[in-house]
């Protein structure tokens, strides 16, 4: 049914689950799995400030990534790893997209009645915009 599942991950337990229920996913239907975490930019800030931001959030992912590349070794799957720079909605869309992904797997970050009516913007954004089908994991 699925061959290739995308898993947005940014370090928090709601993207963890998202990654558990993906890698899951993958070794059921034998499906490559690609796991995707953004470096949102600061909106404001000198370029020196934003590229020591960038640089270091993508050094933390790196990190926060690793026990995820244990499990993953552990699975005779395909898997890949990326970090990448933007908006985290458009990005995961896009990279969906380019990569002919038939699911996106994304966890739930919000909270209370408010986070569970917003639906986290990131989650809202990529089912409102994404080609394929979205599973959001809470």
């Amino acid at each position: 049914m699925f061959k290739k599942i995308l898993v947005a991950f940014d370090g928090s337990d709601p993207s963890a689950k998202a990654f558990d229920l993906a890698l899951d996913l993958a070794l059921k239907y034998s499906a490559a799995l690609k796991v995707l975490a953004v470096v949102r930019p600061p909106e404001f800030g000198e370029e020196v400030e934003t590229e020591a931001v960038v640089n270091n959030s993508r050094k933390h992912l790196q990190q926060a990534l690793k026990p995820l590349r244990g499990k993953a070794s552990h699975a005779a799957q395909n898997v890949e790893f990326d970090v990448l720079v933007g908006h985290p909605a458009e990005r995961i869309v896009i990279q969906a997209e380019q990569w002919g992904a038939d699911l996106i797997v994304i966890g739930h970050r919000g909270r209370g009645l408010a986070g569970r009516w917003l639906l986290g913007s990131v989650a809202k954004q990529v089912m409102h915009h994404a080609t394929c089908a979205v599973l959001v994991a809470r």
